[in-house]
C-alpha cells in the first residue's frame, strides 16, 4: 500500500477556520488520504466538503484531555457521526487509569463503542502520560471494550509515538485491535518506520510533506 492511504489528514487546531477545514479536504482528495481528521464542531463541514468522495472524516471526541464524563463523551460521539462521521477517535481516561480504575476505563470506551454501533472505534492513550505497564494494560482493556484501533497519541501532550511505545501495544492488542501512530511523525522515512512495525493509520498534519518526501517543520 501507499503512504497516502494509511493517512488520516489531521487539523485539530482551536483556531482553524472554515477555511482551513476546506483547505484540509481538498488536500486529502488531491493526495488521497484515507481520512480528515476533525474535531466535532468542524464533522458537518467536513462531511460536506468530501461528500461523494473516497475521503472519509474521523472525528476527535472528549479530545484532547480525556477527562469528560462518558455521558458527554456517547453524546459527543453520537453528535459526530449524525453530522457525517465515519470513525471516532476518543481519548481515554488517562486519570482513571492511572488511578486503577480500570472498570470505569472499560465502560467509558464501551458505552462509546455501543453507541456508533458498526463505525469504526479508535482509542488515544496518550502514551507520553504513560508508565510501560500503563500502555499495555490500556491496549488490553481497549480490545476488551471492542475498539477497532489503539492509537498513540493526541498531538497535544507532552510526545507523541515512539517506535517502543508502539511494539508494546501491538503485543498487548495481540492482532485483535489494529494501530494508529499519531504525533510527531513529519517525514517518509519515519512514517516508514511505523508502517514496518505493524501500524495500519498515520494521524499526520504532515501529510503532504510525508508524501511528497519533504520534511515538515511544523510543531504540531
Amino acid at each position: 500500500m501507499k503512504l497516502n492511504s494509511y493517512i488520516d489528514h489531521t487539523l485539530l487546531k482551536p483556531t482553524a477556520t472554515k477555511a482551513d477545514i476546506k483547505q484540509l479536504c481538498k488536500e486529502a482528495i488531491e493526495y488521497q488520504f484515507f481520512s480528515v481528521c476533525v474535531n466535532g464542531c468542524n464533522v458537518k463541514l467536513a462531511a460536506k466538503f468530501t461528500k461523494k468522495t473516497d475521503v472519509s472524516v474521523c472525528a476527535v471526541i472528549g479530545f484532547p484531555l480525556g477527562a469528560m464524563t462518558t455521558r458527554s463523551k456517547v453524546y459527543e460521539a453520537k453528535n459526530a457521526i449524525k453530522n457525517g462521521a465515519d470513525e471516532i477517535d476518543m481519548v481515554l481516561n488517562i486519570g482513571m487509569l492511572k488511578s486503577k480504575q480500570y472498570r470505569v476505563v472499560y465502560k467509558d470506551i464501551r458505552r462509546i463503542k455501543r453507541a456508533i454501533g458498526k463505525k469504526v472505534l479508535k482509542v488515544i492513550l496518550e502514551t507520553c502520560y504513560l508508565t510501560k505497564d500503563e500502555i499495555k494494560k490500556a491496549s488490553e482493556i481497549a480490545v476488551k471494550a471492542k475498539a477497532d484501533f489503539v492509537k498513540t497519541s493526541t498531538g497535544f501532550g507532552t510526545g507523541g509515538a515512539t517506535l517502543d511505545d508502539v511494539q508494546l501495544m501491538k503485543d498487548a492488542v495481540n492482532g485483535k485491535a489494529k494501530i494508529k501512530a499519531s504525533g510527531g511523525i513529519r517525514d517518509a522515512i519515519t512514517a516508514q518506520k511505523f508502517i514496518d512495525l505493524g501500524v495500519q493509520r498515520l494521524g499526520v498534519s504532515a501529510g503532504i510533506a510525508i508524501v511528497t518526501g519533504k520534511q515538515s517543520d511544523a510543531t504540531y
